[in-house]
């Protein structure tokens, strides 16, 4: 018969025997409209997680303690406990009740996981992590849409590269430069890139935020999107992963000088 102490589940499994996480009440929480109460709710507990509020290991408030906290009913904390488990950021067990998982175990390949991080108290770090990836992905990504872009694909990334130095908000920019380079993505032909580029979406957003407000020549990094625009235009991938590389060199600067 399993032991039911919060310190080992079975012979095969082990538990962490990490402290039980206490929360402050929230019984005036009004969640985003638009959103179910589970959904908003794994949000609330997810970003918390991320944050360190509950730290690897930590045992959670049991359903009940959750309801109360939030006034909401314990078919929507099971609901929300169940999305993030799903993205591995807790495991369950009956009469131990649920536990944050290690931070390796997390899926960070998940939409919300990403913008959690994005917000984090790790923030700077994890948009470095960001940025990494463009590195890894983009320069080779931007050669193959040279070759491989459709003509509505080109029209679509000319349009987003006009609409960003056309805007008239940093709203209006970021969400132009998202939709560039995600446009760019799906132009390469890769289909393991087109799901990879929704899922950093959120990432870039943060990304392009925190870099844009510290670039202050907006003028220049709009000529580096103009030449890769051009160069997947005239289809030549050299260009279009030179224009990359210098882009990626900008923004590099960018994040440099927020760390100074």
């Amino acid at each position: 018969m399993p032991d039911d102490r919060p310190r080992r589940r079975s012979a095969t499994i082990d538990v962490p025997a990490g402290p039980v996480a206490t929360a402050v009440r929230r019984p005036d929480t009004v969640w985003p409209p638009g959103s179910s109460v589970h959904a908003s709710l794994a949000n609330e507990i997810g970003l918390r997680i991320v944050r360190g509020d509950y730290p690897p290991g930590a045992i959670l408030p049991n359903e009940a303690k959750w309801a109360e906290m939030f006034n909401v009913s314990r078919s929507a904390v099971r609901e929300a406990i169940k999305m993030l488990m799903a993205k591995s950021l807790l495991a369950s067990r009956p009469k131990i009740g649920s536990w944050v998982e290690p931070r390796e175990r997390w899926n960070l390949l998940d939409r919300d996981v990403l913008a959690w991080y994005a917000t984090g108290p790790d923030r700077e770090a994890f948009l470095r992590t960001v940025q990494e990836f463009r590195h890894i992905i983009e320069p080779e990504a931007s050669a193959f849409a040279a070759m491989r872009r459709s003509d509505e694909q080109m029209a679509e990334i000319s349009q987003a590269c006009r609409e960003m130095g056309e805007a008239l908000s940093l709203q209006q920019r970021i969400r132009a430069d998202t939709r560039f380079h995600l446009t760019i993505l799906r132009a390469s032909g890769n289909d393991l890139l087109v799901p990879l580029g929704v899922l950093i979406e959120s990432a870039l957003d943060h990304l392009f935020v925190f870099t844009t407000i510290q670039v202050s020549d907006q003028q220049h990094a709009q000529k580096l999107h103009e030449a890769i625009e051009k160069a997947i235009r005239l289809q030549r991938p050299d260009a279009a992963r030179n224009a990359v590389r210098k882009l990626l060199a900008n923004t590099d600067e960018g994040i440099g000088k927020a760390r100074r």
